[in-house]
């Protein structure tokens, strides 16, 4: 049906590009253990900037508990259940003691491909669901050839460990309207971009910062995230450009994947969706 909307040679490039990803459980533990294991490096970055926080990360049934703070974004469980095994009442008890011996909450963001025996824990333990958050995906062989110069003048440069105040406040600014972005949110977003295995991205025009954004790469997966754009610098090209400079070097780097998050029914998730992405899967955050 949908090769009747396009004509003459466009229908061939059409079908290329918009050719399904099948999902199975090995795809996404891919997908969730390289995002379990970045959240993991952001705690252990957040740990040595602030090393009274005592953030700390374990491996408990399968996946990752992370700790990194009082209800830190990076202070939850991920990954959990997805190498085949079931969740034990000792495993799923270890979980519990983590976050009570810190006196957090219990939140866990599951796969639905994740064991059974996960959900039957939560829901013999009365365990609700929070947050729903669509996993997207799209080849990286789908990216466009770079444009040399930019027809909007963007400039995307890659951001080294010397400038992540410029890109941590730009990226930060951006997720908060253009007010002043609140010292937590700061902080995590610098977590982040010096944990192992990310790399930022900064876009400019005019010589001036106008967003940013950041890429995991890991176990073949380009993990596109922490993206945001001043208020006066939107509906410019910045994101669509740093879109593609991420994708491209996730191809050079060997990954053939790349993933992203949006909420359900978002105007993030409808300009992925615009942008070639399509819905894999929606992960459910359980909380106690």
């Amino acid at each position: 049906m949908q090769n009747k909307l396009v004509k003459g040679s466009d229908a061939v490039d059409f079908c290329v590009r918009m050719q399904p990803i099948l999902l199975n459980l090995d795809l996404a533990r891919r997908i969730e253990w390289a995002e379990a294991q970045a959240g993991a490096a952001a705690a252990a970055s957040l740990g040595k900037l602030k090393p009274a926080m005592g953030a700390c990360v374990e491996r408990i049934a399968g996946g990752w508990a992370a700790y990194a703070g009082a209800a830190s974004p990076v202070t939850q469980a991920m990954g959990l259940a997805l190498d085949g095994e079931p969740v034990s009442n000792e495993e799923f008890a270890r979980l519990e003691t983590f976050y009570c011996h810190r006196n957090e909450p219990v939140r866990v963001e599951a796969c639905p491909l994740a064991h059974a025996t996960l959900f039957e824990q939560f829901g013999a333990a009365r365990y609700r669901v929070t947050e729903f958050t669509n996993v997207m995906a799209q080849s990286v062989a789908n990216v466009a050839p770079a444009q040399r110069p930019n027809a909007n003048g963007i400039i995307v440069r890659h951001v080294s460990a010397a400038a992540v105040d410029l890109w941590t406040r730009t990226v930060a600014t951006g997720f908060a309207e253009g007010q002043e972005p609140a010292e937590e949110l700061l902080e995590v977003m610098k977590a982040f971009a010096l944990a192992d295995g990310v790399q930022c991205y900064l876009a400019e025009i005019d010589g001036r910062p106008a967003g940013g954004g950041a890429l995991i790469l890991r176990d073949g997966v380009a993990g596109l995230f922490g993206a945001g754009t001043l208020p006066e610098f939107r509906r410019r090209g910045v994101q669509t450009e740093l879109l593609s400079v991420r994708m491209r070097r996730g191809r050079e780097a060997g990954c053939d994947l790349a993933v992203c998050l949006a909420q359900p029914g978002s105007s993030s998730q409808r300009n992925m969706v615009r942008h070639g992405f399509q819905v894999l899967y929606t992960r459910m955050k359980f909380e106690k």
